[in-house]
């Protein structure tokens, strides 16, 4: 079952995953939201359309903006709508 992994805590694990340009994005509902704070960061991608940030946090541990979602994906992006994404250090196992 694919999984996120930071600071030895898995995030999330599902095997309802998508993977779009590389990047494996999670059900938002499967996410666990304990390791996850807003972040005011945001980045507009011209084919997906406007993302939003959320740190991820354990042990007191910040990775900033390390996980993203499309709240309003573009028409061709559907797929992304209630779905999470991760870089920066986080692992994605299958």
């Amino acid at each position: 079952m694919p999984k996120a992994i930071w600071n030895e805590a898995i995030l999330v694990n599902s095997d309802e995953t998508v993977t779009v340009d590389g990047d494996v994005y999670f059900p938002m509902e499967s996410v666990n939201h304990l390791f996850l704070k807003k972040s005011s960061s945001t980045s507009i991608c011209p084919r997906k359309g406007k993302a939003l940030f959320f740190d991820v946090v354990v042990e007191e541990k910040v990775n900033r903006d390390a996980a993203w979602y499309y709240p309003e994906p573009e028409r061709e992006y559907q797929q992304l709508t209630n779905r999470i994404a991760f870089w920066k250090g986080v692992q994605i196992c299958q």
